[in-house]
């Protein structure tokens, strides 16, 4: 019958870092899945290939909440012309595609989980992603799927299985559906039954532990029912829908210790990790109370050999068996995978004897190779074993012996690591006889526990030699220890990578100290280890990038380490141009922490090579690079300012036309306390703003100014018209009055012409004198006009007195001299009048007169006395 099908990802068109497409082949609940870079071209590409060529019957994915793309297509091939090569178009078929909703009546807080069926047979898989649903949540424009499930049936194994798909294709033209949830439980329909324990919807809301421990209680109950032992079968139907329960509530508990991690609230992540562990415990107790399961059955996952789990009603059944341990130690991803690409299914007997089957299994995951690298990752990245049929036709899985050693548990007390092989017995022929092959087994060994263990056995071991030991002796350990340390420093699995730093630590601080041996040990340590660690700072795991930057700054800083000035010399080695973005950033990163922590000062670092390093790196591709050589400019400016000017082009408007290099040139002026191009031109802008505004406000000032001298002047004509019609009813005055008002009206101009371009101030007649003219005259001019010199204001000089008096902003600051009547400030007032500088005002029957008045005089007394 149809069951879930193992797959890896071939090749994708890219991921967000952390969110690599091998995600998806993890099913859990605490999946991130796989995630597009961000803002990137549509259509996305995912490519996986199945363990075996089979006949898929039913597709399932699992959307992400906002990260949702429109359409979903589906292509299958049945091989590839090459491994990893790029996939072309015309070697796969479509199938179709699904359209996925945008989420938006659920506020992009639910996952869309799309199952379709389908009947194609092949090996390779290929989802296109066409572009996201906009929505608030989503600004970077990605797109993401969180998990796939395949499930289906292995094709061609043999003319039965090709006789059944020729039926079913005979069917499916006469108008048959085989598929029909209505023939489900029938026997037409049962072979095309899918357990839901295959569901997509079991393994991501399940915990991972009882999931498998599920799986194995229904393989038991089929059995069960085989033999027909119906009560036992019904304890075991109740035990699995109780323990579904249980793997739900579990899977929650996992998802919120998670979050609270994210969170960093540590109290929490606490309290849901003991509730888990109590939880468990009671669940399980009384599943042994009704010996429902042992203790074979009750061990981690991770202790469990990733084999498939094999359906007791399949007609290709076989037992698993355990495979030898392999030759090679190590194996590339790409090699594995080839590996298992060239397993083809073959047709078998049902009397296959279980060595003969051992030797050719058909799950990839069985294999010794990849089983090797499988079970070098940590419990969190494996992937979960697929249901997978296999040949044969015994229905029981035989139990696994007590004294198989090659999967035994973390803490376990029984068994020792695995034989070396040949090729590591002649690789490590030397460590192994200054350390022991017990030693150097465990850190060659598949489980990341006994590698740790290994190294953190080696840690006591040095830390407890005496102090007496021959120097020679001192020096073949610290060597071999050196020499699996390196080998650690490439492992993936995060315990044992610590252990290594950790017992590298030891080795530079306290053991060589201790015994008192020569700088050329620790140079030894530093020249055997520094280029792995720099190596690993450009690991695609944030976390290992960070632990890895931070041991080479706190190792430089050792005082053995520093004073012989050698991880300088490794950072400012030019970076090559395939460099990853990972190790240049890193590499950049620690030369301007330690640039700062060390100086330039007999540290290694010098002014040429870190300015040669430096300028190269201002013409990185990565952003994040540029940026940091930019830091580490300024700061050498700081140290040494013109001997930086020497190694970057000069100052002028090209040059700055580089964002770059304005950056630095702006930094530099800072620095020196100038103001930047930006600032000064940022106080011209003031500045000029600031002027215009004081010329506004004056000629604002001037204009009403100007507004009450045309008030004054119409006033001073008013009065002239007034004297003339006085002068008119003179005529009947004396003769020698009535001449000379006669010849004054004889030379008078007509009324119009009187006052036309006149300053009614001073007197003076011009032809310039326009509206605009008598302006500029009034204000610059007049002689009888002056600007008070406390508002600015234009006012004749005989009112300037009361000007200051009465009108001016600053009239508070003046008083009245009481001899003279002039305005004269009041903190200069005492000292004028005991001065008695002034002269006094001299009374007339029109009042007092001050300095600025001037006598009247009519026209007759200026013409002298009249005669009788």
């Amino acid at each position: 019958m149809p069951h879930k099908i193992g797959f890896v990802v071939v090749s994708s068109s890219g991921h967000e870092d952390g969110f690599s497409a091998r995600e998806l082949m993890i099913h859990a609940p605490t999946v991130s899945g796989w995630r597009s870079p961000r803002f990137c071209p549509f259509p996305q590409e995912v490519v996986v290939q199945m363990v075996e060529r089979c006949r898929i019957r039913k597709l399932q994915l699992l959307a992400h909440q906002y990260m949702i793309p429109s359409k979903v297509e589906f292509y299958i091939s049945e091989s590839l012309p090459e491994y990893f090569t790029p996939c072309q178009a015309e070697r796969f078929r479509r199938l179709g595609y699904v359209s996925l909703c945008d989420n938006e009546k659920t506020g992009c807080k639910a996952r869309e989980l799309k199952s379709v069926y389908v009947d194609a047979v092949g090996q390779f898989l290929k989802l296109i992603f066409h572009q996201n649903h906009a929505n608030k949540y989503n600004i970077y424009n990605q797109v993401a799927l969180v998990a796939i499930n395949i499930i289906g049936d292995p094709a061609g194994f043999g003319e039965e299985s090709n006789a059944s798909s020729r039926e079913k294709l005979i069917d499916h033209y006469l108008g048959h559906n085989p598929e029909d949830p209505a023939l489900e439980g029938t026997s037409f329909g049962k072979s095309d039954y899918i357990s839901p324990l295959d569901d997509l919807a079991f393994d991501m809301y399940q915990d991972p532990e009882v999931a498998q421990i599920i799986r194995r209680l229904d393989e038991r109950k089929r059995e069960a029912v085989r033999r027909e032992c119906y009560d036992h079968a019904k304890k075991l139907k109740q035990a699995i829908a109780d323990l579904q329960k249980v793997g739900e509530q579990l899977g929650r508990y996992e998802v919120e210790k998670r979050c609270a991690v994210e969170k960093e609230d540590y109290d929490l992540a606490k309290h849901k990790k003991r509730q888990m562990e109590q939880y468990r415990s009671r669940v399980y107790a009384q599943l042994e109370l009704h010996s429902l399961v042992d203790a074979e059955l009750m061990r981690r996952p991770f202790d469990w050999p990733l084999q498939p789990l094999i359906h007791g009603d399949s007609p290709h059944h076989q037992p698993p068996m355990l495979l030898p341990p392999p030759e090679e130690d190590r194996m590339t991803e790409n090699q594995s995978a080839e590996l298992f690409l060239q397993d083809k299914p073959s047709s078998r007997s049902l009397d296959v004897s279980p060595q003969d089957y051992s030797v050719d299994q058909l799950l990839p995951t069985t294999h010794p190779r990849l089983r090797t690298h499988l079970e070098s990752l940590p419990y969190d990245e494996r992937p979960l074993p697929a249901v997978h049929k296999q040949p044969g036709a015994m229905a029981v899985e035989p139990e696994k012996s007590d004294t198989d050693v090659s999967e035994v548990p973390r803490g376990a007390t029984v068994g020792e690591p695995e034989p070396l092989t040949e090729k590591a017995l002649r690789e490590a022929s030397s460590t192994i006889d200054v350390l022991g092959e017990s030693v150097v087994a465990g850190a060659y060994s598949k489980m990341w526990s006994s590698r740790e263990d290994a190294l953190l056995a080696l840690y006591k071991q040095l830390m407890d030699m005496p102090v007496g030991t021959p120097k020679e002796a001192l020096r073949s350990t610290l060597r071999a220890a050196v020499f699996l340390i390196r080998r650690s420093i490439r492992d993936i699995v995060t315990p044992v990578f610590q252990a290594s730093l950790k017992l590298l630590k030891m080795i530079i601080t306290q053991y060589i100290p201790k015994h008192k041996l020569s700088k050329l040990e620790t140079i030894h340590c530093v020249e055997r280890t520094i280029p792995m660690l720099l190596t690993r700072t450009g690991d695609s795991s944030a976390r290992l990038r960070t632990m890895t930057s931070n041991f080479i700054q706190e190792m430089a800083l050792f005082k053995e380490v520093k004073s012989l000035q050698m991880i300088p010399s490794y950072l400012v080695q030019p970076l090559k141009a395939n460099t990853s973005a990972h190790l240049a950033m890193s590499q950049m990163d620690l030369l301007a922490r330690l640039l700062k922590e060390l100086g330039t000062d007999n540290t290694g670092f010098t002014v040429d090579g870190v300015m040669k390093f430096t300028v190269r790196a201002l013409e990185h591709r990565v952003y994040e690079v540029r940026e940091t050589a930019v830091r580490v400019v300024l700061d050498m400016y700081r140290r040494h300012r013109a001997s930086v000017l020497e190694y970057l082009p000069p100052d002028d408007s090209t040059t700055r036309r580089n964002i770059l290099y304005k950056t630095i040139f702006e930094g530099f002026a800072k620095i020196d306390g100038r103001p930047t191009d930006a600032e000064v031109r940022a106080q011209k802008k003031a500045a000029t703003e600031e002027a215009e505004k004081q010329n506004k406000e004056e000629i604002k000032i001037l204009q009403g100014q100007l507004a009450a001298l045309k008030e004054m002047q119409a006033e001073v004509q008013v009065d002239r018209v007034q004297e003339k019609e006085g002068k008119a009813t003179a005529a009947e005055c004396p003769d020698t009055c009535g001449r000379i008002a006669a010849a004054a009206s004889s030379t008078e101009v007509p009324e119009s012409h009187c006052l036309d371009n006149l300053c009614i101030f001073c007197g003076e007649r011009s032809t310039s004198f326009t509206e605009e003219g008598l302006d500029l005259h009034y204000w610059k001019q007049c002689l009888m006009l002056t600007r008070c010199d406390h508002c600015r204001q234009v006012v004749e000089i005989s009112s300037l007195t009361e000007h200051l008096l009465t009108e001016c902003d600053k009239k508070d600051a003046f008083g009245k001299c009481h001899r003279c009547s002039e305005a004269v400030l009041r903190e200069e007032l005492p000292r004028h009048i005991k001065t008695k500088d002034c002269n006094r005002v001299e009374s007339s029957p029109d009042g007092p007169r001050g300095l600025h008045d001037e006598p009247a005089q009519d026209a007759c007394a200026a013409q002298g006395p009249v005669a009788g």
